[in-house]
């Protein structure tokens, strides 16, 4: 691969320790001014759509929430590769322009179990996937990002690309990561893939995130963003996370259950209690069934969401304070 990944002479090319570099552009000194209008989400999405479609990438249809294979929920667009690159099939479940909502347990968390800026427990990961045949198509790919980057207001001058010269492998799959920076704020990586004991299955994943990209367009603060007016209205953005993704679970008709995909819904609302909303989650039901309504068809109208997520926290609220039961008789025990 060309050590420029071939971005021309108009990148600085700067190599570190352990085979890391960096490369920058010559401009890379002019201030940044954050967009002084912030883009409605749909608005986002059709600028990063229009500028996929502009060099022939079409939109692709969004995995099920449900995955039950090696995950129970869809955690990566990337998933959509799994036959090609895991199993060496020549096919893949999805490919190009893939917006995918995903969910995601292991967000940073402070040392009291709040979620760090920028991480959400739920978000829509921007993604191109793409089986490929030649090397040169991943330089190619990472090319042109930075296009549609620049068409969100994102320009080349004001990102840093890098990464470390070495090959890592996880299971059946090899790959090489390079990694996307917007001044100081991590946004996104692209990662040259293939199946190890056959290097001929091989393909590019692409992937940011939707909330972070617009955060590193208008430097908002990242409550206000991520939860819209209920980010400033004093609850705790760990309740908020909690109820956005399981809006988006209930509302693609996974139900709270000891195990499984449900199971993971009921350990997400553990975190609500009871007098988090005591007039109810149907206001923030309802604004986030609109936001991943963008994305991804939901099964359930908002309403019923509500009802079967409010219906989960006052069910488990009530086993909690219920008194223990009466021991029976070791002679009953034995009818």
């Amino acid at each position: 691969m060309n050590e420029r990944l071939g971005l021309g002479t108009q990148w600085d090319l700067e190599h570190g320790a352990d085979g890391r570099f960096e490369i920058r552009h010559r401009d890379r000194g002019t201030p940044y001014r954050p967009a002084s209008q912030p883009l409605q989400w749909a608005g986002l999405l059709q600028q990063l759509e229009s500028g996929f479609r502009a060099a022939g990438v079409a939109r692709a249809r969004p995995l099920p929430m449900r995955w039950g294979w090696d995950t129970e929920l869809t955690i990566s667009a990337v998933q959509a590769l799994d036959p090609l690159l895991k199993d060496g099939k020549p096919y893949v479940f999805r490919r190009g322009y893939l917006p995918q909502p995903v969910v995601r347990l292991t967000g940073e968390r402070d040392h009291v179990g709040a979620l760090r800026e920028g991480f959400l427990t739920s978000f829509v990961n921007i993604s191109r996937i793409e089986p490929v045949t030649r090397i040169a198509e991943f330089t190619e790919i990472l090319d042109h990002w930075l296009t549609v980057l620049s068409g969100i207001g994102l320009h080349a001058r004001h990102l840093t690309i890098h990464g470390r010269n070495a090959i890592w492998q996880r299971r059946e799959v090899r790959g090489l990561t390079v990694h996307f920076r917007h001044l100081d704020l991590p946004i996104g990586d692209i990662v040259l893939l293939w199946n190890a004991a056959d290097p001929s299955c091989m393909a590019v994943d692409l992937g940011s995130g939707l909330e972070r990209l617009a955060w590193a367009r208008t430097r908002r603060p990242w409550r206000e963003l991520a939860f819209g007016r209920f980010g400033t209205a004093g609850m705790d953005a760990n309740v908020l996370d909690a109820v956005r993704t399981a809006t988006l679970l209930v509302g693609n008709g996974i139900a709270p259950a000891a195990r499984g995909a449900g199971g993971i819904l009921r350990r997400i609302l553990a975190g609500v209690p009871a007098d988090a909303a005591p007039l109810g989650v149907s206001a923030l039901v309802r604004a986030s069934h609109g936001f991943w309504s963008l994305t991804s068809p939901m099964a359930l109208p908002w309403p019923e969401v509500a009802f079967v997520i409010e219906r989960e926290i006052h069910r488990r609220d009530v086993t909690s304070s219920s008194p223990l039961p009466v021991p029976r008789s070791s002679w009953s025990d034995r009818t």
